[in-house]
């Protein structure tokens, strides 16, 4: 059997400094002398770390932003995306489906299914044998390659397993799906969640650790940006009508990138729209069409505002292969609407092919959000929500997964308990439409809690530790 060839993702370093002026002088002081301890500790060592997509979802941004600052601080960390057919993704797919409770067409993992994810892990162990020395640590991402543990750690390496999807009330379709990846996961040093609730039964928990994401204030997604620089970015990408000026943004590297790509839109706001904007990744569980009626029921018919449903171009993430259908059932209901609704529900299929110029588009459109949503039906995480609330804007969301550790309701944001109540999500964003003071002040408390508690520091220092004390 062949082996398969690995994608190697270069995202550069940055320096740590960065964040000396946002962080209180204990707390820098304390983050500074962790890193240079793990990079004494890492020295003659690489960091690993491996995934399925080296763009579009949470897990390659998390690990675009946190990166730099590791290879910064003296770490030889590395990138390394798997490589797999697309009957893998289907199955990777499905598991990560079944892993928040949701049954997909057949719920079970066939032995053909099987036969096929192991198959790919066997290929993708393969090379990761020919550049991983024993003394080097791998961190694997999420179900897509939980079939690595094995083959990694019988050869003496040090493996961390990281999930980062789960649910607070585990069903027998999540158990199942955890039943088929444990087997293959047994030799791992440690195993990190985001949550306490997603840890499932297998693990012993001397090897359990959780590490709530982050998100990092100096990419290209969640810069400052001023508000002539948001409208210039926002018309040149074809996502508000206006005059285009100078498109330009500041890349993570400090060099000026400029926007030439254009969304594909379903319709394009006035410049001076009030916008309700959720971006996430076209996928049930973000529930597009629930929102799309949410605010064709409840929003629309009491406030001018218009709903942006902003999501990558669908041939661009190539670890989802449902991204297609959900999107065709979103414009199947939109076209249904009368067209004084549906002329306000606007899909924004978001250019790809530069993925710092599609994080530019998708910080203008936040910061030009007069409310952001986020309708899951479950989420590992939601690191959009926090992105939001870093950027002042007033969230309604989900009381589901991992938003519930981000907002506290009512005082940095709005939570939704049931996230199929379309009525309680209308009647949150039509409040925050209509009472500006209001969501100015829930803005700035959100944007407060996520320095204390979201930001690079935390999360780098948790890593830290966690690696220092299982080499």
């Amino acid at each position: 059997m062949s082996k398969a060839t690995l994608q190697s993702v270069d995202v550069g370093s940055a320096p740590i400094d960065r964040y000396r002026e946002l962080l209180d002088p204990e707390a820098w002081s304390a983050f500074d002398v962790c890193m240079r301890e793990f990079a004494g500790q890492m020295r003659g060592r690489t960091l690993w770390n491996v995934n399925s997509t080296p763009r579009g979802g949470g897990v390659a941004e998390l690990l675009a932003a946190l990166i730099p600052y590791d290879r910064g601080a003296g770490i030889d960390e590395r990138w390394l995306v798997i490589e797999g057919s697309a009957e893998f993704f289907a199955i990777t797919k499905k598991i990560h489906t079944l892993l928040h409770g949701v049954a997909p067409d057949g719920s079970d993992i066939t032995a053909a299914e099987r036969r096929e994810y192991e198959q790919v892990m066997t290929r993708n162990a393969a090379a990761l044998l020919e550049q991983v020395k024993p003394d080097d640590v791998v961190l694997l991402h999420d179900p897509q390659t939980a079939g690595l543990v094995a083959p990694l750690s019988s050869r003496g390496i040090t493996v961390i397993w990281r999930s980062h999807v789960g649910v607070d009330q585990p069903n027998e379709m999540v158990r199942n799906a955890w039943k088929f990846l444990t087997p293959s996961m047994n030799g791992a040093s440690a195993f990190i969640f985001s949550r306490r609730a997603y840890v499932w039964d297998g693990p012993d928990g001397s090897r359990i650790h959780i590490i709530a994401p982050c998100i990092d204030p100096f990419t290209t997604k969640n810069r400052d940006l001023a508000a002539d620089e948001v409208a210039r970015i926002l018309v040149a990408g074809g996502v508000l009508r206006g005059t285009d000026g100078e498109p330009t943004f500041l890349r993570h590297d400090g060099s000026k990138g400029r926007v030439i790509h254009a969304a594909t839109m379903s319709a394009v706001p006035p410049s001076d729209a009030r916008l309700v904007v959720q971006v996430s990744r076209w996928d049930r569980l973000k529930d597009p069409v629930g929102l799309a009626e949410a605010f064709a029921n409840h929003v629309a018919p009491k406030t001018d505002a218009w709903l942006v449903l902003a999501g990558p171009a669908v041939d661009s993430v190539d670890d989802d292969p449902e991204q297609p259908q959900i999107l065709a059932d979103l414009r199947s209901m939109r076209d249904r609407l009368r067209p004084e609704v549906r002329d306000r529900i606007v899909v924004a299929l978001l250019p790809m092919q530069d993925v710092e110029e599609n994080a530019a588009i998708v910080n203008a459109l936040q910061r030009r959000a007069d409310v952001v949503v986020q309708k899951s039906l479950a989420e590992g995480f939601g690191l959009t929500v926090a992105e939001a609330m870093w950027k002042g804007r007033p969230v309604v969301a989900s009381r589901v997964g991992g938003i519930e550790d981000q907002i506290e309701h009512q005082k940095s944001g709005f939570l939704i308990d049931d996230p199929t109540d379309l009525e309680g999500f209308g009647s949150a964003v039509v409040g925050l439409l209509q009472d500006h003071d209001r969501a100015a002040a829930l803005g700035r408390e959100a944007r407060r809690h996520v320095i204390r508690q979201f930001l690079a520091p935390r999360h780098l220092m948790e890593q830290a530790q966690l690696i220092t004390s299982v080499i």
